[in-house]
């Protein structure tokens, strides 16, 4: 019954189901529509809505928001609540809150982590006590081989990002020496390491920067050394912004290319505009203009400004998990089994997850997204290894 259902739900089709009614009606005979048990249910954002990288979270709580706020707005008598734990990007913190989470026995699922790092921390946590996990944005691959049964990933991950990250910077930008630059994080170093194998001899020379790092001057001394025409970077915005601007300042001229934790208007923001003008970011995400129905229109509606980075993944996974809650699976091995088994299409792209939890790849796109007057704009889709 639950596959039938889930096989029922996709983009409009889905979020139609979730505010078509009730979700504690009852039925003529007396009878719910929905399990009783199901109503007051909870699921988690799980991210960084403080710290250096704080807007790549902020992006994900919203999107995640707007489906719940929807969802409640239709099912008044039978809502969901979202409860928000901030980890400020840090897998420090990953583990006391993920325990917070598996404590509560409300909350059935997860919309995240957002980070690589707090989620190689949290999901065996709360993956051992039943807790669904659905990640809009965690994409180092090493996540899905932890054996964590209820991990789900609601995009591609780095074994899909950084080949045709690669594939981009040699056939389309046609670089011919490039230096990668990684942060040492799990998402940092696992893309760069995904790039770097791609490449193969067009990387010249490699670095490795610490998080939280400000003063790159050793580092643009090195890259101004080595004559590359091109820069990767690993990492994510709050360390690129800074070096990208000294790097400039000092009279770099090397393109620069980075992946998904670079992309946010904080990143140009930070770097000046004329410094990240032309730089290079992709994602394994869809560009949220592109995002199918009304999202985009409801996301600037109810948020007051465009979509970001992973907003409409988000909003993506936390439908599926409110499809489930919907279906009347009111624990979190209910809710697991209706993820596992669920087939649909939603606004980012279609899910049907594989036994590790990651989405068909035929479902996967990576995106190139380009630095043009002072905005991120999507460029093209990346080439496929």
């Amino acid at each position: 019954m639950r596959q039938s259902l889930a096989r029922a739900i996709g983009g409009v089709a889905m979020v139609g189901l979730l505010l078509g009614a009730a979700a504690c009606a009852s039925d003529d005979d007396g009878g719910d529509s929905t399990d009783a048990a199901a109503c007051g249910s909870k699921i988690a954002f799980f991210g960084a809505l403080t710290g250096g990288n704080a807007q790549l979270g902020i992006n994900i709580r919203d999107g995640a928001k707007l489906a719940v706020d929807q969802y409640n707005k239709a099912n008044a008598d039978c809502k969901v609540e979202l409860v928000e734990k901030d980890s400020a990007g840090d897998p420090a913190q990953a583990s006391g809150l993920a325990t917070s989470v598996v404590q509560d026995a409300k909350i059935l699922g997860v919309v995240g982590p957002a980070f690589s790092g707090e989620s190689k921390v949290a999901n065996p946590i709360m993956s051992k006590e039943g807790v669904v996990i659905i990640t809009p944005s965690a994409t180092n691959p090493a996540l899905a081989d932890q054996g964590d049964k209820t991990f789900h990933r609601a995009l591609g991950n780095d074994a899909s990002q950084g080949p045709g990250l690669a594939l981009y910077m040699k056939d389309v930008m046609k670089v011919q020496k490039t230096f990668v630059v990684d942060d040492a994080s799990e998402y940092g170093k696992g893309l760069a390491d995904q790039v770097k194998k791609t490449l193969g001899s067009v990387v010249t020379a490699n670095a490795v920067v610490k998080e939280q790092q400000t003063d790159f001057g050793a580092l643009v001394t090195q890259i101004n050394s080595s004559g590359a025409d091109s820069i990767f970077w690993g990492g994510y915005y709050r360390e690129a912004a800074p070096f990208l601007k000294q790097y400039r300042d000092a009279g770099g001229k090397a393109k620069f290319v980075a992946g998904d934790g670079v992309k946010d208007q904080a990143f140009v923001d930070g770097a000046g505009a004329a410094n990240a003008e032309g730089a290079i970011l992709t994602c394994p995400c869809v560009p949220p203009e592109k995002a199918g129905g009304t999202f985009a229109a409801d996301y600037k509606a109810a948020v007051g400004r465009d979509a970001g980075t992973y907003s409409a993944e988000a909003f993506d996974a936390a439908n599926i998990l409110l499809a489930g809650i919907k279906a009347g699976n009111s624990t979190r091995e209910k809710l697991e089994t209706f993820v596992d088994g669920y087939t649909g299409q939603g606004v980012t792209t279609s899910f049907k997850f594989q036994e590790n939890g990651e989405i068909d790849p035929s479902a996967v796109a990576i995106w190139a997204y380009k630095v043009a007057g002072g905005k991120i704009v999507a460029d093209q889709e990346a080439p496929k290894s």
